[in-house]
């Protein structure tokens, strides 16, 4: 007896311990009475402003009309047929109602297939395929030639303007049925019915599945006026007085009003509220940062969050002894059924046991306490939120209708709600204590919407999530010109310096250089190699000064990078440069020739010296081992001896916006600033040598090396990146890192294209649905095709068969698409880089006092060159933030290779000059 108490007494310790544990672990979400109000206060005040007419278009809840302006009194009978179209399959109802008012309803259903072929074919041909599974229903039953009333579950974002009509704003789900989108659809399933002589049919109403759960209830029980879903997704609707609806005319009655409130919280709303796992689960889901308080709530993503926390447990040694399992990693493995079933009264212990188990791990006694207890954490949070806004919800109603207490009932569908053991209780409990002065009965809908209840609430959780989806997506791409001020004012469109994205600056003697540039038409002379490496094409030059005029001839070679070469050894690297060099000498004739060097060397590097540069990090690809942290002069010298071929005598080595500069300021003395639109992304220019503090003078200016690259990798431009760039980020090889130009550069525009491209897919709403294997491939839609598909010249045919060719069996439609995501992505680059150039335009006119200014940008790079708009875009937003500024913009012919050549030249002459004295 004394070891069955002290077993007793262990078990209940053990349980105490862990509780404790998972507790601390999981604070966050364990939300006080106190939160909850604050909660019911938000969301009552979100309600209202999606009543508004002028609110409503930027509310995070909708609060959309659904023109249902009564519920069932008793009185009905009849009968009727329901028709509910919204997933892979529909249903068709006959609902018998008892006449006399014995309220008794009989139903008789029939469920029909949706075929690919219908769902995404001719919208005709979709109704007429509703018509003739109506038509069969109605045979079947011996129900032709009888006239009946229907009412249409149409599980779609509608814009109503009265209950039997709908305009279809956009498919969801798998549906892409062309020529429905903004038609009536109750006018395109009449058109079809009239096709069968032989059924009568009247549609009455549209309603939407929420709708029908709460009228469902309201049958059964006058006082319903609330209809909620906790399943797969969630949703609520209620009756609104029609005085407080702004969004429709007239101020008599009531009209229920479908909240959408899965998308309460998309506005930020909720970001106290919201865990790290939630974030996680946000990231990873096909909508992110959409649906955040279904997120937190709904069947389809409990049993993922828990999975989310038992992996940070588990990583931080607090379950399973730090062991993990494939599965446990593995996204979808823990459903809600198995949150539901951990979750039971007497078996719960056994079934966490055997679900943990399934999932590859060995679970202790401790570890199956500590896992239900995670699991209840997360289902009662989730009740608490839903009861937080049906309370908001039913104060509402109260303060409506100026009652001191209120008596109504909530008609609830969901399989949440229905599954999940302690969910009702708990839900029911905390809504009573929220709102003491209501009395609410809450009403199971056995019949639910007349279909699947996962399949009503999926739906429901997109329905603003779908609407309209790619304008959705393309206007996360238009910045506004606040946005772009914005931008501008953080790297430093103001007189405040530094600023602060300035990271590196080039050696002082550069100063000297550029100053001493027009006096290359007299004194510079000779030949000088140029090195130029700065993507996957390595450029060699000659490059032949001719003393007395301003003459320069240049003569090239490219030679391509490998891939396991720019991702080699640093020694590899060097090691392919130098035998490119000399194949370009033998190809010269120049081998034995003793020749001064200038290295163009385009990535972030921190100068001592005219030729020496340490390399910080490797950018647009590169990632040879063994040479960040090097100087990268000191490596190619390396190489050269290695080789013990050629007298190459290494002069200097530049940045190719530096190089850019100079090249453009040997034409134009005015050339102040230069600027990379490329592969990557850079820009540099002139500073007064007052304003540059980490170098000792005051006197003249000095060339800074922006590396802008990096702008935004503290977080400060993260409220214009969209979900987009952080995937094309995290799947980069720098993850975090050149934040700005993955946003504005040739490498990564086609890949923010393609990620876009694979979302719009996956939501239906591009290429049949169907995401081909080249559309997965990264870096298969290069940034080339952004530039023809954009071309003025292009006819929609063309740009079909530019997508056949990365294997994307396109539509017209899908052509449009493509080509206004492609412009999208484009004109916010082309936009981004002039923000930049319009901050430091205009602090050179602040730095130098002027009430205008003239001055000249040199430009290279394949973007700027070759895209049919990105230049124009660029030069106009410039002119639009910094319109005090005459900023000319200079093509680069000869590039920066030019540049590299004439300060080696400088100094080289500038090295003798000292030997001499």
């Amino acid at each position: 007896m004394f070891a069955v108490h002290l077993l007793a007494f262990y078990f209940t310790k053990l349980k105490e311990d862990q509780i404790k544990k998972v507790d601390r672990f999981l604070y966050h979400m364990r939300l006080s009475d106190e939160t909850l109000r604050d909660i019911m206060a938000r969301f009552q005040a979100e309600m209202q402003r999606g009543l508004g007419k002028d609110t409503n278009p930027t509310a995070s809840v909708k609060m959309l009309p659904t023109f249902v302006r009564a519920i069932p009194d008793g009185s009905e009978n009849g009968e009727f047929l329901s028709l509910d179209l919204g997933g892979s399959k529909f249903r068709v109802l006959k609902v018998q109602v008892s006449e006399e008012g014995k309220q008794k309803v009989q139903m008789e259903s029939q469920f029909y297939p949706t075929p690919n072929e219908i769902i995404r074919g001719n919208g005709a041909e979709l109704f007429e395929y509703v018509a003739d599974c109506l038509a069969d229903f109605m045979k079947t039953k011996g129900l032709t030639h009888k006239k009946l009333p229907l009412g249409l579950t149409f599980s779609f974002p509608c814009r109503q303007t009265k209950l039997e009509e709908g305009v279809l704003i956009s498919w969801t789900k798998k549906f892409k049925a062309r020529g429905v989108q903004d038609t009536d659809v109750v006018s395109c399933l009449t058109k079809a019915m009239k096709n069968h002589k032989d059924i009568d049919v009247d549609i009455l109403a549209l309603v939407n599945d929420t709708v029908g759960t709460m009228m469902t209830c309201a049958y059964d029980d006058p006082y319903c006026e609330v209809g909620v879903i906790i399943g797969t997704g969630t949703n609520a609707c209620y009756m609104e007085d029609m005085s407080n609806i702004d969004l429709v005319e007239g101020d008599e009655g009531r009209m229920c009003i479908s909240t959408e409130w899965g998308a309460f919280g998309d506005d930020g709303a909720l970001e106290d509220i919201r865990t790290e796992f939630d974030r996680d689960l946000d990231l990873g889901s096909l909508n992110p940062g959409k649906q955040l308080f279904e997120k937190m709530i709904s069947g389809l993503y409990l049993g993922e969050l828990v999975r989310l926390i038992l992996v940070k447990m588990t990583k931080a040694g607090l379950l399973f002894g730090g062991r993990k399992s494939s599965s446990l990693h593995t996204k979808g493995k823990i459903e809600t059924r198995h949150v539901a079933a951990m979750e039971k009264y007497k078996e719960g212990l056994a079934n966490t046991r055997e679900i943990l188990t399934d999932l590859g791990l060995e679970p202790s006694e401790a570890d199956c306490v500590a896992v239900q207890h995670v699991c209840t954490i997360v289902s009662f949070r989730s009740a608490n939120l839903c009861a937080a806004a049906l309370a908001a919800i039913l104060t509402r109603l109260r303060e409506n209708k100026k009652l001191v207490r209120l008596r109504t009932t909530v008609g609830v569908d969901g399989t949440v709600y229905k599954i999940h053991p302690q969910y009702p209780k708990r839900l029911h409990k905390v809504v009573r204590r929220l709102v003491p002065n209501c009395d609410v009965r809450f009403l199971l809908s056995e019949s639910g919407s007349t279909k699947g209840a996962a399949m009503v609430t999926a739906v429901a959780s997109r329905v603003q999530a779908q609407r309209k989806q790619v304008d959705r997506v393309l206007a996360l791409f238009r910045l506004s010109r606040e946005q772009l001020w914005a931008c501008g004012t953080r790297c430093g469109l103001s007189s405040m310096y530094p600023m602060f994205f300035i990271k590196h600056l080039l050696f002082p003697a550069l100063c000297m250089l550029v100053e001493q540039s027009p006096a290359f038409s007299t004194t510079e002379k000779g030949n000088f190699l140029a090195l130029d490496l700065g993507g996957t094409n390595f450029r060699v030059l000659l490059v032949k000064i001719r003393s007395g005029r301003r003459s320069v001839r240049m003569y090239n070679k490219i030679f391509a990078i490998p891939l396991e070469i720019m991702q080699g050894t640093g020694e590899e690297l060097f090691d392919h440069i130098v035998q490119c060099i000399a194949d370009f000498l033998d190809y010269m004739g120049l081998k034995g020739a003793p020749l001064p060097l200038g290295f163009t060397f385009s990535f972030p590097c921190r100068q001592t010296g005219i030729d020496k540069a340490t390399l910080i990090e490797w950018t647009k690809g590169f990632k040879a081992t063994d040479c960040e942290g090097e100087d990268m002069v000191d490596m190619l010298r390396e190489a050269i001896k290695r080789r013990n071929e050629f007298d190459l005598d290494i002069v200097s080595v530049v940045n190719d916006t530096v190089g850019t500069m100079m090249t453009c300021g040997y034409e134009d003395p005015n050339c102040e600033i230069g600027l990379i639109a490329g592969t990557g992304s850079n820009m540099c220019y002139m500073e007064e040598m007052r304003n540059i503090e980490v170098v000792e003078g005051d006197e003249g200016k000095m060339c800074i090396n922006t590396e802008w690259g990096g702008f935004g990798d503290n977080g400060c431009i993260d409220d214009i990146r969209t979900q987009y760039d952080k995937e094309v980020d995290e799947g980069s090889l720098n993850p975090g890192k050149q934040r700005y130009e993955k946003m504005t550069s040739g490498m990564y525009l086609g890949e923010i294209v393609r990620q876009i491209l694979i979302d719009l897919t996956k939501q239906g709403l591009l290429f049949r649905g169907q995401i081909s294997e080249r559309l997965r491939t990264r870096g298969i839609f290069e940034t080339k095709f952004l530039s023809q598909i954009e071309s003025d010249r292009l006819a929609l045919l063309q740009v079909r068969r530019i997508l056949q060719q990365l294997g994307l069996d396109s539509t017209c439609e899908d052509s449009i698409v493509v080509k206004e995501v492609c412009g999208a992505v484009s004109r916010r680059a082309a936009q981004l880089c002039g923000a930049g150039m319009a901050a430091i335009v205009e602090k050179r006119r602040e730095d130098q006092g002027l009430e205008h200014l003239k001055i000249t940008v040199g430009v290279d790079g394949t973007l700027y060159k070759l895209h049919p708009h990105f230049s124009w875009i660029l030069q106009e937003t410039v002119k639009e933030l910094a319109p005090k500024c005459d900023v000319t913009f200079m093509l680069s012919e000869d590039g920066s290779g030019k540049g590299a050549a004439l300060i080696t030249a400088v100094a080289k002459r500038m090295q003798q000059a000292q030997k001499e004295n």
